[in-house]
């Protein structure tokens, strides 16, 4: 088996901390992190949770991103993902610049059927077709809404800046889907459409978790919840109310804070037993299936590891749920099983988060943090470990 990445998660967090001149000790305390876990997670004996890194990010005033060792250069640049950013950049960049005359839209409903076809191809995990296709639709989109002014043209519009959200989140580049968000609340409010205006906050809120900023992401949160108030009475309204009760639980779990992250569970349970699978409202898989889901991510968030893999006992995924989403849960179900020393269940929840959405694995922090913590087990594994090892690439950008 091949040594554990020198440019580790921990080893970074040690780097930068050198850079600042703190002491183990001295970041010990300021993150809140106790100093036997920082100095093995800094070793590479214990794999960096996001609770560790988003603790550390903040006390040293640096983004996660950056301790993540995100974006992975090397990696999109092998699979020519680099060139798709800078396109995205741009096409985000005219939202105010009115029709360009170089450009002649399509009908509104043609332009509909793509926002929606480029949803369903993120949600398929076909992260590099979305990034391809995106700067160009929005540019058209742009052109579109100024020209005609509806309300159907301003929330088309928006629909392919979240799938620019999408795209840069995945792929790590926080400050891109930032920007994304912004333009998301333009259009939306052009829009007038309050259930897009709080799920503009829930996608908001979850980039200040990623953050560990988690008094301003509950913030978010709460006044995503008084915008749907404001709503009208619908399915989609409900859809997104229990979805941010659900964003707002994993935050709470982050924080370590179990009573908030349990209550938020409960609200959403209890809403998704109203709607129902509600696989296509929004694209958000919301329901009875993703509150269980959740479940198991909250407790992995809460250090309750053992519960965590209980939780997934009995829990199937339907055939028809986003496989992005999918992906996402075996990377937990992978995290939570390495720390409980199931090492073979673990690598086979890796091996499923990749054979169900590839485009996505390789990019997800998660993935990457297991394999790294697999790694640094020493234990016996099979040989399509190391295989596993050569896809990711060198687990750094550097």
């Amino acid at each position: 088996m091949h040594a554990l990445p020198q440019d580790h998660t921990g080893a970074r967090i040690a780097r930068l901390r050198r850079e600042r001149h703190l002491t183990q000790r001295a970041l010990s305390d300021l993150a809140g992190v106790p100093y036997s876990t920082l100095t093995k997670t800094e070793q590479g004996v214990l794999p960096a949770t996001p609770h560790i890194v988003a603790a550390c990010a903040r006390a040293m005033r640096v983004e996660v991103a950056t301790v993540m060792g995100q974006p992975y250069v090397s990696e999109l640049r092998a699979d020519e993902l680099d060139v798709l950013i800078r396109p995205i950049r741009e096409a985000l960049d005219v939202y105010d610049l009115g029709p360009d005359p170089d450009i002649r839209p399509r009908r509104p409903e043609e332009l509909l059927n793509d926002a929606e076809a480029l949803c369903a191809a993120v949600r398929a995990g076909e992260i590099k077709r979305a990034a391809t296709d995106v700067a160009g639709l929005i540019e058209e989109a742009t052109t579109a809404a100024h020209a005609n002014g509806t309300t159907e043209g301003w929330l088309t519009l928006a629909s392919f800046y979240r799938t620019a959200y999408d795209v840069a989140a995945k792929l790590g580049f926080p400050d891109l889907a930032q920007l994304s968000l912004t333009r998301v609340d333009w259009a939306a409010q052009r829009g007038s459409d309050g259930v897009l205006g709080g799920m503009y906050q829930y996608l908001r809120a979850l980039t200040y978790l990623r953050e560990g900023k988690y008094r301003t992401g509950q913030r978010l949160v709460s006044l995503g919840l008084s915008t749907l108030r404001q709503a009208e009475e619908s399915r989609a309204r409900e859809v997104v109310t229990g979805q941010l009760h659900l964003g707002a639980a994993v935050m709470a779990g982050r924080a370590h804070n179990e009573y908030q992250a349990l209550e938020h569970l409960g609200e959403a349970e209890r809403i998704a037993a109203g709607t129902g699978e509600s696989v296509q409202v929004h694209w958000l898989a919301f329901g009875p299936t993703n509150v269980k889901v959740h479940r198991v991510s909250v407790l992995t968030e809460l250090d309750k590891y053992g519960e965590a893999v209980e939780a997934t006992d009995g829990l199937s995924i339907p055939g028809d749920w986003p496989k992005s989403r999918t992906s996402h849960h075996f990377a937990e179900v992978a995290r939570a099983q390495m720390w409980t020393g199931k090492i073979d269940a673990s690598f086979k929840s890796l091996l499923m988060a990749r054979k169900t959405a590839p485009q996505q694995a390789k990019y997800h922090p998660t993935v990457r943090e297991t394999y790294a913590g697999l790694e640094a087990a020493h234990r016996r594994l099979p040989e399509s470990f190391l295989s596993y090892g050569a896809w990711l690439g060198p687990l750094t950008s550097h």
